[in-house]
């Protein structure tokens, strides 16, 4: 019996069904991972095609469990996921869907535990500026601007 052929194809879509099995890929990541694998035009198509058909790929379930893992481990707020997911071409379907990912109360219970943490290592006296420095680094970390300046004028009020 003769051995069965296996072409670059059949190897390069063995490697990404690895790739996208080890953790979810949006299909940027994938494209990216072909061309390094020098598979170009219909081929490559029609790996991302199979792999989509096959569940490897799934651009929903990557949006959705990007945002929870930003979310719950870098502490990163909406704005911050969103600018990330947009970068990798998610779908404005998808951005929603992962957007769902994040509870309300817990986003504002991390907002207001990032305020507490973040306090406690500024060294500022002056009341001003130390809302200044903490509005800065929570917007940084992608945090809505009313929604941080409500949070710090609610602390600072006490």
């Amino acid at each position: 019996m003769a051995k069965p052929i296996i072409t670059e194809q059949d190897r390069a879509l063995r490697k990404l069904q690895k790739y996208c099995a080890y953790q979810d890929r949006c299909h940027q990541e994938v494209r990216s991972k072909l061309l390094d694998l020098k598979i170009y035009g219909e081929d490559l198509e029609n790996i991302i095609v199979q792999l989509i058909e096959e569940n490897f790929l799934n651009e929903e379930r990557f949006a959705r469990s990007y945002a929870r893992g930003k979310f719950r481990i870098k502490k990163w707020g909406r704005i911050r996921i969103q600018q990330e997911l947009k970068k990798r071409r998610i779908s404005a379907y998808c951005l929603k869907k992962a957007m769902e990912e994040i509870d309300e109360e817990d986003y504002l219970k991390t907002l207001r535990g990032l305020i507490e943490k973040k306090r406690n290592l500024i060294k500022e006296k002056k009341p001003y500026l130390l809302k200044n420095k903490l509005a800065k680094y929570l917007q940084g970390k992608g945090y809505e601007s009313n929604l941080v300046w409500l949070e710090l004028n609610k602390l600072f009020s006490k």
